[in-house]
């Protein structure tokens, strides 16, 4: 609906002040839109495939060699502008297609999923171009994967069947959602004692053992707690005191997938942007 390709059966969506539904071409002019499934020409070459986009959004030639140039050397296509699009790795592709969208310099840049099916190190590429264009334009970045979320966006929305149910910052959300402050703590003692001496620590809500790196000793413990500092004081102390090995205590923010689970419990139907 926000790129204009569907209008909403009820109420208005606007983008740079204008109307998705009943503005959708002048929306469209200032906007890029990378689908997560990106449509592309195989038979193309391309820097042809890219000229043909900038003629379509009838960019002025002297602009139009400008932002051809400075958008291929921004989406690290120098080497390939010759080879047939068909011939191109996802990653290569995924480029042209990020490539397309941002061509006309848009005010507001719509990715769909855009690092889907990379490996991992396209997918750093991919992140690391999508941060630098911070500062430059809007870009709105609709995904599953929240690692990609808490790694590229300065703020969060999460929609649950269509219903925002959260908006803030990464780090103000989880202060917000969790209502609480968790600790790791790795402890050189017997597990069942060590359990049992935290969970009787005041202001302690829940303690959970977790899986130990290969090659650590001990065993290690996230603790939920309503004390924060004064809370890890007490922990270490508690270990110190029954003579066993305090290896690590520290503070953990909780992960976005754990916000996510606590706001939308059922499944397969949230998506976070």
């Amino acid at each position: 609906m926000l790129t204009g390709f569907f209008a909403p059966t009820t109420g208005h969506a606007r983008v740079a002040g204008f109307d998705a539904a009943e503005q959708a071409l002048a929306l469209r002019r200032m906007i890029g839109y990378l689908p997560e499934n990106v449509v592309l020409y195989p038979d193309m070459r391309v820097g042809n495939f890219l000229t043909f986009c900038a003629q379509l959004r009838r960019m002025p030639v002297a602009r139009r060699t400008e932002r051809l140039a400075s958008t291929i050397r921004d989406c690290g296509l120098q080497e390939v502008t010759e080879r047939l699009i068909g011939t191109l790795s996802k990653g290569y592709r995924q480029r042209v297609g990020l490539a397309q969208a941002m061509l006309h310099d848009p005010e507001v840049l719509i990715l769909d999923e855009p690092t889907v099916g990379l490996d991992p190190r396209q997918i750093v590429e991919i992140r690391d171009l999508i941060r630098g264009l911070r500062g430059r334009t809007t870009v709105l970045l609709s995904t599953h994967i929240l690692a990609e979320v808490s790694m590229t966006c300065d703020r969060v929305v999460i929609i649950d069947r269509g219903r925002v149910v959260a908006e803030d910052s990464a780090d103000a959300l989880s202060r917000r959602t969790q209502g609480s402050d968790q600790t790791l703590v790795r402890v050189d003692g017997p597990a069942d004692a060590v359990h049992t001496a935290l969970c009787n620590l005041p202001d302690v809500q829940e303690v959970i053992r977790t899986a130990t790196t290969a090659g650590e000793d001990g065993y290690t413990f996230v603790i939920r707690t309503t004390a924060g500092e004064s809370a890890r004081k007490a922990v270490a102390a508690a270990v110190v005191g029954h003579g066993w090995g305090l290896l690590e205590v520290r503070p953990v923010a909780p992960s976005l997938e754990d916000l996510f689970l606590r706001l939308v419990p059922h499944e397969d139907t949230g998506t976070a942007h």
